[in-house]
């Protein structure tokens, strides 16, 4: 089913109950023309199939965990496996697959709630997570997360939105220019599992901490490039738990803006490096390597097997909480 939050700045988002996916976002650009800045399909049954995460509620876990297990309080579980021999985004019914309880709250936001039972695709102990979208009269997009445990588990969530701030279904995101705010990024094996080492950016095609494009360096020869086919990398955030601005991409063509705030560790820059043409958006036009970008705020990947990573375990009695907020803008100032 089908709902839609409209913001009084202009703002509106279409989501489903399938995956919580996010069907649409849209906005301005500089010139007052409104259009839809996310991938999407134009009917809501290839929501039901299987695609590329498109605007969905991962979990339990965002991201990779290698060889589909491990160990918890010395009781070792096993995942799915459903990326070569390892576990990504959840498993194979993953939350992005589960149809949520939605309750509007009002024309500016709704509760979607799911309840993911013990061993759900491995993982222990039965888990009720909450999400609140939000539109603000900031031009805000924002996702309020929260979720209890009746049993020790791990748990990383996140919304697998892919943007192009020039309009869905409208060609390249190369030449999109790119902030992070991080100083170092996690190194990944040829199966893109984390090694353990972090990185410095510094001197890499990894560093925007001085923005360029995302095009200007991702055919370079730096081995995450090279891996990735392009950029697929889990940056480090700082210590800061609190709300605070992380990354910024801006569209020259529309004069879009897009920043990043989160309570996260860390961010996932994806530069859809694995669309092959074979998907055909909402706007009847193929989805090509390329044509669009994912800036996810989580935990780093692999975490439960990587003591020195930010935890993602969680204990009955606590509650899991983050937010993060997606904020457009123009440079006429819109």
């Amino acid at each position: 089913m089908l709902y839609k939050l409209q913001g009084r700045s202009g703002l509106a988002v279409e989501f489903l109950d399938i995956g919580g996916c996010v069907k649409s976002i849209v906005t301005p650009d500089r010139s007052g023309h409104a259009a839809n800045v996310v991938m999407s399909f134009a009917t809501e049954a290839e929501y039901h199939r299987d695609h590329p995460y498109f605007g969905a509620l991962v979990g339990r876990f965002s991201g990779r965990i290698s060889k589909a297990k491990f160990a918890l309080d010395g009781v070792e579980y096993a995942l799915s496996v459903n990326n070569g021999r390892n576990h990504i985004a959840g498993g194979s019914r993953g939350f992005d697959k589960q149809i949520w309880h939605v309750e509007i709250l009002s024309e500016y936001s709704a509760r979607l709630t799911y309840s993911s039972p013990d061993g759900d695709e491995g993982y222990p102990g039965n888990l009720d997570v909450s999400v609140t979208y939000s539109v603000t009269d900031d031009n805000e997009f924002r996702l309020d997360y929260e979720a209890m445990t009746d049993k020790p588990t791990v748990l990383n969530l996140t919304n697998h939105s892919y943007f192009n701030l020039g309009g869905e279904g409208s060609g390249t995101v190369e030449g999109h220019v790119l902030t992070i705010n991080a100083d170092r990024v996690i190194e990944v094996d040829d199966e893109l599992i984390p090694t353990g080492r972090v990185l410095d950016v510094k001197g890499t095609p990894l560093d925007f901490r001085s923005s360029h494009t995302i095009g200007a360096r991702i055919r370079s020869d730096d081995p995450l490039t090279k891996i990735a086919k392009g950029y697929d990398c889990s940056f480090v955030l700082d210590d800061n738990t609190e709300l605070r601005s992380v990354a910024r991409a801006y569209d020259p063509a529309t004069g879009r803006i897009l920043d990043v705030q989160t309570t996260e560790p860390s961010l996932a820059f994806y530069s859809g490096n694995f669309l092959d043409g074979s998907l055909i958006g909402a706007s009847g036009r193929q989805y090509r390597q390329g044509d669009a970008f994912t800036l996810e705020p989580r935990h780093l990947p692999d975490s439960p097997n990587h003591p020195s990573f930010p935890t993602t375990t969680l204990r009955p009695g606590e509650r899991y909480e983050a937010t993060t907020i997606y904020r457009f803008s123009t440079d006429s100032g819109r």
